[in-house]
């Protein structure tokens, strides 16, 4: 069993940053993914950005690319989520995700097993 705590979130002004951390318990294999997925109010759950633990490149949703990044701390089984130039519509609960393997497509929430209690982002105008 994999449980995964995050942290981070919080009330920031639009063009403000916040990081966000996803701490998971036990050892990461090297087929290991990491996801970050965020449900706005009276919307559905949608897909951010994935990154493996091994090889691989991480993917972004394209309403994020250049201005979220994803990393990881291998050694410290944590994964990151920077946010930049933030935006009142980027206001949500985050939730980090994670599965074992790439073979399914990384931006499908239904495919990963392990989630996290999420983490509000507030961003203010």
């Amino acid at each position: 069993q994999v449980q995964l705590v995050e942290s981070g979130g919080g009330l920031v002004q639009a063009g403000g940053s916040l990081r966000l951390s996803c701490a998971a318990s036990g050892r990461a294999s090297s087929s290991f993914v990491m996801g970050w997925f965020r449900q706005a109010p009276g919307k559905e759950r949608e897909f951010v950005a994935a990154i493996p633990w091994g090889a691989g490149s991480a993917v972004y949703a394209d309403s994020v690319k250049g201005q979220f990044t994803i990393s990881r701390d291998n050694n410290k089984n944590t994964a990151y989520l920077q946010m930049n130039s933030l935006k009142p519509e980027d206001t949500a609960v985050y939730y980090c995700a994670a599965r074992v393997g790439l073979g399914l497509p990384l931006s499908a929430g239904r495919f990963y097993p392990y989630w996290g209690q999420g983490t509000q982002v507030t961003v203010s105008s």
